[in-house]
């Protein structure tokens, strides 16, 4: 594990975990009971430990919170999969988490197929998803110019301007590149705050990201549907307490629908879920047994390791 930060105030403490956890990072604290042993008057900060490959997504996260002093008009280049797939992104602003990772490890395939990203942002499930099929054909549409102009250049630095394409577009008007009815699976990892449960990042980008200014998750849901070829797969990660809500937009449009539950350690209430649905599918709804995020004492636990950094698929 890497130390973020040295801190005596718990109410920032509090504040940071919480911070961290919201993106599906956990934060360790040491030397809470030197502290409790000097009478909580900070005379020894305590340290806030993440896993290695949660530092940089961690440091990037206090930065725009205004919890990190950081130089937010550059941008980074970083590794997914063990280093597998490079990616430029915003040092500040929206930044990739494990969601899009595990959305793309999600997916059934075969040895090829053709894969629609909705919402792809930078390109992080969309060449994650590449790089696991190398067989496969892949669309990313994204709303953002900027992001999808890193997107472009990340499919150029991963070599896979043969197989992966990038279109600005928006799914309220969805450009004519992308057929209908034309994709095996559709995949979506849209902004999970409805508008008015949250105030906005200040971040415009990171605005547009995490909050439904505009698409609404039914029409996510609804776009998904239009694209997806009968039978294929339309798969959301969201978070856990919009599961009614996503539920109830795949009632009676599609079938085969499996819950898979990311629990952050074992006993704790997961925070996201990974939702598949088919069309003209009718077999009944399955609630999986989901996968375990971090070990009790902090770090990946060996099933997330194999997702994250070795390219394993995710079983639904």
């Amino acid at each position: 594990m890497k130390e973020l930060l040295r801190t005596g105030d718990h109410v920032r403490i509090s504040w940071l975990a919480a911070l961290l956890a919201g993106e599906n990072i956990e934060a360790v604290v040491l030397d809470t009971h030197m502290n409790i042993a000097e009478g909580s008057i900070s005379a020894i900060p305590r340290r806030i430990m993440v896993a290695d490959e949660d530092y940089d997504a961690a440091r990037r996260i206090l930065a725009e919170a205004g919890e990190w002093d950081d130089d937010g008009d550059r941008d980074t280049l970083d590794k997914l999969l063990g280093g597998r797939v490079k990616l430029r992104q915003p040092a500040a602003g929206y930044r990739v988490a494990i969601d899009p990772v595990l959305l793309a490890a999600s997916v059934p395939v075969a040895a090829t197929g053709c894969l629609l990203d909705a919402g792809t942002g930078v390109g992080a499930a969309a060449l994650c998803f590449a790089r696991r099929v190398p067989g496969a054909r892949v669309a990313g549409l994204e709303l953002q110019p900027e992001f999808a102009r890193l997107a472009r250049e990340n499919v150029a630095l991963n070599d896979m301007d043969d197989r992966v394409s990038i279109v600005v577009g928006d799914i309220l008007s969805p450009p004519p590149d992308l057929a209908p009815a034309a994709w095996d699976h559709v995949i979506a990892n849209p902004p999970h705050l409805a508008v008015g449960r949250a105030d906005p990042p200040p971040r415009a980008a990171k605005a547009t990201a995490q909050v439904e200014i505009a698409a609404t998750l039914a029409d996510w849901v609804g776009y998904a549907l239009r694209m997806v070829r009968p039978k294929g797969s339309v798969t959301f990660i969201h978070r856990a307490d919009r599961l009614d809500e996503l539920l109830a937009l795949f009632h009676g449009r599609a079938g085969g629908i499996v819950v898979f539950p990311l629990w952050p350690k074992v006993g704790r209430a997961a925070k996201r879920v990974i939702v598949r649905a088919r069309p003209d599918v009718g077999t009944p709804m399955r609630l999986a047994a989901g996968l375990v995020l971090h070990e009790e004492a902090g770090g990946y636990t060996a099933d997330a390791l194999a997702i994250l950094r070795d390219g394993a698929a995710l079983d639904l």
